[in-house]
């Protein structure tokens, strides 16, 4: 059981001796890289070691069990000592998202039920901004629509963290969940005869992207050499100065021939290729954004719903995970915590039965 951490146990050797190299520091981008890794395996591998040693425990107090009855006692705690710790390793062992580290980008759009749909999305926005305040988290919002009578046909938010935290423990981590259509069932402000109303906000939860960088394997080039044409010096129509770099998995194409050498043409050609290829790969993340965006909520519709607000019966639920609670109003001030923990304790259990 658990042969596989033995691969995780010679990596985490090797990054604690990278670390311990005082010329890997010199490479901050690196080092952070490096130390985060250090940072997810620790606790993988400390459990680990403690798993082992229980499971050597165990043997020894069963021998020393066979001469004195007393040792009975003690193999049966260890025993449920390594139980627990089984099932620690195994949940530290589920695969990881890895945009949990990431902050986020929220929006909150309001959906069908006109006027009582924006302020149900306003009611939304205070809750989330409450949620962020208790758990120590920065909002800031970037841009919104408000209503005529107070609430938001769409507004967008970025939420992040405040200094270090631990691998894992970013916003999206949270949040992610958050991401569909939310329904509301009471009677509006703008309801004359008390009847109550069903309308629906939909809330979309993007990780922020951080800058793409281009690493360019050189063995995808091909470079191409041909004499300049214009003006451009002695060198013109006389030597092979011009360079063209395709880049072969893409098509990506850069050439230049406006300097005198082939090696200056070469690195400007290569200059312009790594800023095609870097905007290449930030159109391609946004759309993947936006993917994701739109599999979250297709319509703003009160059938496709991922949790129900009912006010009447001061009751809140979530149709995903089967969580229900009847402290609505604490909720909508930012009490999301045990909403929040059925949504991570539901997708890690699922994890942990796909294992």
């Amino acid at each position: 059981m658990f042969e596989a951490v033995d691969e995780l146990v010679g990596e985490h050797a090797d990054l604690e001796k990278k670390l311990a190299d005082p010329s890997v520091h010199a490479d901050q981008t690196n080092a952070r890289k490096l130390n985060k890794r250090y940072a997810e395996l620790t606790p993988i591998i400390a459990t680990y070691r403690s798993w082992k040693q229980a499971g050597d425990d165990i043997e020894t107090a069963r021998e020393l069990a066979a001469d004195d009855p007393d040792f009975a006692a003690e193999v049966k705690d260890l025993e449920k000592q390594r139980e627990e710790l089984t099932e620690k390793l195994r949940f530290l062992l589920i695969p990881r998202d890895p945009n949990d580290d990431k902050d986020v980008i929220l929006e909150i759009k309001a959906g069908a039920g006109g006027d009582e749909s924006a302020l149900f999305a306003g009611d939304l926005l205070r809750m989330y901004l409450r949620y962020a305040e208790r758990v120590g988290w920065k909002t800031e919002i970037i841009d919104s629509t408000e209503s005529e009578l107070g609430g938001y046909k769409d507004v967008q938010v970025a939420v992040k963290v405040r200094g270090q935290i631990e691998p894992g423990q970013g916003v999206w981590a949270r949040m992610k969940y958050e991401g569909g259509v939310h329904r509301v069932q009471r009677v509006p402000a703008t309801e004359s005869q008390g009847r109550i109303h069903t309308s629906a906000a939909g809330v979309l939860v993007t990780p922020e992207a951080e800058d793409v960088d281009v690493e360019i394997n050189p063995n995808d080039l091909r470079i191409d050499v041909y004499r300049s044409s214009g003006p451009g010096g002695q060198s013109v129509n006389t030597t092979d100065s011009a360079v063209r770099i395709t880049h072969l998995p893409t098509g990506v194409v850069a050439s230049c021939q406006n300097e005198k050498s082939q090696l200056q043409n070469k690195q400007q050609a290569m200059r312009i290729l790594r800023s095609r290829l870097l905007a290449a790969a930030q159109e391609e993340a946004e759309r993947e954004a936006a993917d994701a965006r739109r599999s979250q909520v297709r319509t703003v519709d009160r059938s496709e719903k991922i949790r129900t607000y009912n006010f009447p019966e001061n009751r809140i639920s979530d149709h995903r995970v089967g969580f229900k609670a009847y402290n609505l109003d604490q909720v909508l001030d930012g009490d999301l915590v045990a909403v929040i923990q059925a949504c991570v304790d539901a997708d890690s259990a699922a994890k942990l039965a796909a294992a």
